[in-house]
């Protein structure tokens, strides 16, 4: 009875956690294979909550950028990553296409009208003088993006891109009843130009959007339209003039703006947030001090541009002054030509960009181009003007294709749009000066040759600013950018 009633007492006897698991160990040891088990359990509790106590210990302590991360994220302005696909992605990138093609198309088709205005209505005119007008043109495609990319970071997109739309439409209308050279200055270099870069500026910024990994295909599909552009639309203005006249042609041409610009206008669409929070007014010249890269780069394409597209403006004008080319249809074809091969290089270009980088890719392919240029005077064929129109047209669309995305890649998505527009208003320099120089040296000399020295050397110079770009960025000679 004594030993049961110490049973009993014991059987109630309150006991701690310590004495628990003495006890009930005890009653595992009876088996040498229980008693392994226990021993790796306890010895896993214990690390677990010694593991716990250190993640406490060592969990930092809140910060004001760790509220703002969770203020942002309630509101909405933490983004889910970029799509870089999907059917809204690719819808985008076909409204960019139709943007290019009316854009850059419109406008890498000029030498067509350079060639036909100094025959024709402007023939009163040098043909210095009548590169203004391309010139002009082709520059205020860049030159508003200072305005239009600051804006499209401040959220304002449609309310830009469809009054530029509607002028553009407008002005070619009105460069079918243009008579003397004011007049074609006025709509087809201010007018047109003008009304490109409302359109064109905020293009590259949409993409970005909605584009990271797969930027460089994006991009160089984006400058496929651009491509498919300058080879239709010289093409349809050539068929058509001898047959409907030059009036009805830039009717025609009017008509072709309209539909790919509804297309545009109805698909484009922002995807990021507004950001009313970056620092700096409409052109920072913080910047240019924060990132050398950022300014050598805009250097660099300035300086490009001071002769990548003399090629192209005249190319169809030393056709015509090439004995047995003289007064064939091949002299009006070589910018369709240029641009058809334009189309290839450009698409070429975005794919090895998402592979290599974007400066990896253009800085071979520029300097390619420019040596082109140094030949392209000395090529009296039939045979070598198309080589020179196939070659030069692969490399410089694999240039222009890949022109903003070093600088997406600089810089936060923030102010992607001042960023690439202040790029594009520095480069817009160097496209309004190079045809008008090369002309001027045309005239000066009678020959081409030396406005193919001049204009390949400002490629290949800026080939090297590219280089030494990539120099400051990676700091060694190898790797991908």
């Amino acid at each position: 009875m004594k030993s049961l009633k110490n049973l009993s007492v014991k059987s109630v006897q309150v006991v701690g956690p310590e004495t628990k698991k003495a006890r009930f160990g005890g009653f595992f040891r009876s088996s040498s294979l229980l008693s392994s088990w226990w021993s790796r359990l306890t010895t896993r509790r214990e690390q677990e909550t010694q593991g716990q106590h250190g993640e406490e210990a060592k969990r930092p302590t809140t910060t004001t950028d760790d509220l703002g991360a969770v203020e942002r994220l309630e509101q909405g302005q933490e983004q889910d990553p970029y799509p870089d696909g999907g059917l809204k992605a690719w819808l985008m990138v076909f409204g960019a296409m139709c943007n290019t093609f009316s854009t850059f198309g419109y406008v890498n088709s000029w030498g067509i009208f350079q060639a036909y205005y100094q025959t024709t209505v402007l023939s009163d005119s040098t043909p210095s003088n009548i590169a203004w007008i391309g010139s002009i043109q082709y520059s205020l495609v860049f030159l508003p993006g200072l305005i239009t990319g600051r804006l499209f970071d401040l959220g304002y997109f449609h309310s830009v891109f469809l009054p530029c739309s509607l002028l553009l439409v407008l002005a070619t209308f009105l460069v079918a009843e243009c008579h003397v050279y004011w007049q074609f200055l006025l709509c087809q270099g201010f007018a047109v130009g003008l009304a490109c870069g409302g359109i064109f500026g905020p293009t590259t910024a949409v993409i970005a959007h909605w584009f990271k990994k797969r930027r460089g295909v994006a991009m160089g599909l984006v400058a496929v339209g651009s491509s498919i552009g300058g080879s239709v639309l010289p093409i349809t203005a050539q068929a058509l003039i001898s047959r409907v006249g030059f009036k009805w042609t830039m009717r025609i041409l009017g008509l072709i703006m309209m539909l790919t610009l509804g297309i545009a206008n109805l698909v484009l669409k922002r995807r990021l947030p507004v950001r009313k929070d970056v620092p700096g007014g409409l052109f920072n010249l913080a910047e240019f001090k924060k990132s050398a890269a950022y300014s050598v780069y805009c250097a660099s394409a300035f300086t490009t541009f001071l002769g990548i597209y003399t090629v192209l403006t005249y190319i169809d004008v030393s056709a015509e002054r090439t004995p047995g080319v003289s007064g064939t249809t091949l002299a009006f074809y070589l910018v369709a030509i240029a641009n058809a091969s334009s189309m290839v290089g450009r698409y070429v270009a975005g794919v090895a960009c998402d592979k290599v980088g974007a400066i990896n890719v253009m800085a071979p392919f520029t300097a390619m181009a420019g040596l082109v240029t140094f030949v392209w005077p000395f090529a009296k064929s039939r045979g070598g003007l198309v080589a020179v129109a196939v070659v030069y047209g692969f490399c410089s669309g694999s240039y222009v294709s890949l022109l903003a995305n070093p600088i997406m890649d600089l810089g936060d998505a923030g102010d992607i749009g001042r960023r690439v527009g202040m790029f594009m208003s520095i480069l817009a320099l160097g496209a309004l000066a190079g045809p008008p120089i090369s002309g001027a040296i045309n005239r000066a000399t009678g020959g081409f040759e030396a406005v193919g020295f001049y204009a390949g050397s400002m490629v290949l110079l800026g080939v090297a600013m590219m280089v030494l770009v990539r120099w400051l960025v990676l700091r060694r000679w190898r790797g991908r950018i």
